[in-house]
């Protein structure tokens, strides 16, 4: 696939280095002289440095000839504008980041499908939904649902006093006929594992299930820890993550936001009528205890600085906040942010490729979720008639070792995916795959 991206700063590296992996024939533009320079160091890149606005930046990147054309520049004007002429000029699909919440609305949506742009996406609201999906599971440190929340995937570290420890996948499953949820990873010493019947289950391990939505109580039980109702909650930065959580969040509990910048903060005391504005810099240890963090059932850091979410974030877990979320825009922090106990990272530039992933695949994917505390990806298929996937029970399919069948939805039913399952035509099948494997098990579905 030719695929072009418009913006060479985070989010359209991060795509360029995730797309390239999958053979993609990858160009990106920038007027940024420094950034082309820098993305020149990713080999089978082409890189064009211009105004990704102007018809002749366009025309050398032979933007007629493009399948997927995705524009990450940091204005927003900017996007709208080269995604509409890159349509006019021939690109099959088209895909825009926006800032705007109000671009969202249905009606609106329609007006930019009409102007030739087919996706638009907006990763600090998807931001802002992950944080409050979250708030309400707390036990996850990831929480995602699919097909409507008939199937889940929840993430749980595993505490001492889960029941799940020392025992393998069969002892846990031993009822294997009337089953409601399957481990489809284990995360362990920052390597993840797609475990079979005789693994065990260790303390500290991350595991990613796939559960229906009759079980998930059970399932969250097994963390050894109890899910808790948030009432109070402390916001660490006034970014639009911060202001999308407490906005919907403000009519429900009771939120207080901390804003570094003075004028910032009178503005969003004037936005946020129902959530109190602390004007104060959330590294002072001693202001904060002085406005209750100790008191707090959430802490969420969304500053604009990994570092400072991830000290501030630490501070929160070392006073007894029982669920704590960090925004860690470095990739390189995750692992660190993870190892010192923080509950749950969110990651923007995650959240980007899940949304434009699968745009990318030839099989009819409805959606993908790229999992911050794992390189691994799970997938939700929508299987077309005939193919291979119908052929057989699952475990007639030769299905990669590297991938996991989880569930699978059927109408208003849903079934985990053992060995004698047969998969329909029109199914939705939810596979939880490492990297490896990706660009094959599309092929079952297709």
């Amino acid at each position: 696939m030719k695929i072009i991206i418009a913006g060479a700063g985070e989010v359209g590296t991060h795509l360029a280095k995730m797309l390239n992996s999958e053979n993609h024939d990858i160009t990106v533009m920038d007027n940024d002289p420094k950034r082309i320079e820098e993305m020149e160091g990713i080999s089978d890149i082409i890189t064009i440095e211009g105004d990704c606005t102007a018809f002749a930046v366009l025309n050398k990147a032979s933007v007629r000839k493009a399948d997927l054309f995705i524009a990450v520049l940091p204005e927003e004007a900017s996007n709208i504008i080269a995604s509409m002429l890159a349509k006019q000029l021939g690109a099959k699909k088209v895909i825009a980041r926006i800032d705007n919440n109000e671009y969202l609305v249905q009606n609106n949506k329609e007006v930019f499908i009409n102007m030739g742009i087919d996706y638009l996406f907006y990763p600090e609201q998807e931001a802002a939904h992950e944080v409050i999906n979250l708030l309400g599971h707390t036990v996850t440190t990831e929480y995602v649902n699919f097909s409507g929340g008939k199937l889940s995937l929840v993430v749980f570290k595993l505490e001492e006093s889960s029941p799940l420890i020392d025992k393998t996948l069969l002892e846990v499953t031993a009822d294997r006929e009337h089953l409601q949820y399957r481990t489809v990873a284990i995360s362990r010493d920052g390597v993840t594992i797609i475990p079979r019947g005789g693994d065990y289950f260790r303390e500290g391990d991350m595991i990613y299930v796939i559960v229906n939505e009759n079980a998930l109580k059970e399932v969250m039980a097994f963390s050894g820890k109890t899910n808790i109702d948030v009432k109070t909650i402390m916001i660490l930065g006034g970014s639009r993550i911060g202001i999308g959580v407490a906005k919907a969040l403000q009519d429900e509990v009771n939120v207080k936001l901390v804003e570094y910048a003075e004028e910032k903060a009178y503005r969003l005391a004037e936005l946020l009528e129902k959530t109190l504005i602390i004007h104060e810099d959330g590294r002072n240890t001693e202001a904060m205890l002085e406005e209750g963090l100790v008191n707090m059932d959430a802490f969420v850091a969304v500053t604009g600085r990994s570092e400072t979410n991830i000290l501030t974030a630490m501070l929160a877990k070392r006073l007894g906040v029982k669920k704590v979320i960090a925004e860690v825009e470095n990739l390189n922090y995750i692992n660190l942010a993870e190892s010192i106990g923080i509950d749950t990272i969110i990651n923007k530039k995650l959240i980007t490729a899940s949304s434009i992933f699968r745009f990318t695949m030839d099989t009819d994917v409805q959606a993908i979720k790229c999992l911050t505390g794992s390189n691994a990806e799970v997938l939700e298929f929508i299987v077309k008639p005939d193919s291979p996937a119908t052929k057989s029970p699952i475990r007639g399919l030769k299905f990669p070792r590297d991938a996991m069948i989880g569930g699978i939805v059927r109408g208003e039913k849903t079934f985990i995916g053992v060995g004698n399952f047969e998969i329909r035509a029109y199914d939705r099948v939810v596979v939880f795959a490492l990297p490896s494997v990706i660009a094959r098990i599309g092929d079952f579905f297709n």
